[in-house]
């Protein structure tokens, strides 16, 4: 036999059924967390997609900013192309020898590829790409037709 909480208005119609999504989500995740170590920490993050990405803009430029602790400047190649921009590398973790056993081991090593899409079309011919303490920050000049273009209004007279 199974106790179910008693919540009001569970059966009848004053409820919203996107908040009983959500309580369903919740009980799921309250059930299996000691499972993914949700529970108490919080809904897991983007895990899984790497490297994290921020992806901002001004009037005339596009900034990604990618985080890629202890991958070096040389390991990266980038590639955009209207707009679509891929960040590809390697992040390589020294052996650290043969007598040694691990107790934990969370960070990774090999190859990755990120390919995202830019809110617009970029001019790749210009895209400056810097490297510091970890983050890549690349700045991504937008292409000269995906800029709004200030158009004046003739007056027209009457003859």
């Amino acid at each position: 036999m199974a106790i179910i909480k008693w919540r009001p208005g569970l059966l009848g119609w004053n409820r919203d059924p996107l908040s009983e999504m959500e309580r369903l989500q919740r009980e799921m995740n309250r059930l299996l967390g000691h499972y993914t170590d949700t529970a108490a920490h919080g809904p897991p993050s983007t895990a899984g997609v790497f490297p994290p990405l921020n992806v901002s803009e001004d009037a005339d430029n596009l900034y990604v900013r990618a985080e890629l602790p202890g991958v070096s400047p040389e390991d990266i190649e980038i590639t955009a192309h209207e707009n679509k921009l891929a960040i590809t590398g390697e992040r390589r973790i020294p052996a650290e020898g043969e007598k040694i056993s691990y107790h934990r081991r969370e960070r990774e090593a090999g190859t990755f590829k990120r390919i995202t899409t830019l809110p617009t079309q970029v001019d790749s011919h210009k895209v400056i790409a810097t490297c510091k303490d970890g983050v890549l920050t690349l700045t991504l000049p937008k292409a000269p037709e995906a800029k709004p273009r200030q158009i004046k209004v003739k007056s027209v007279e009457n003859t």
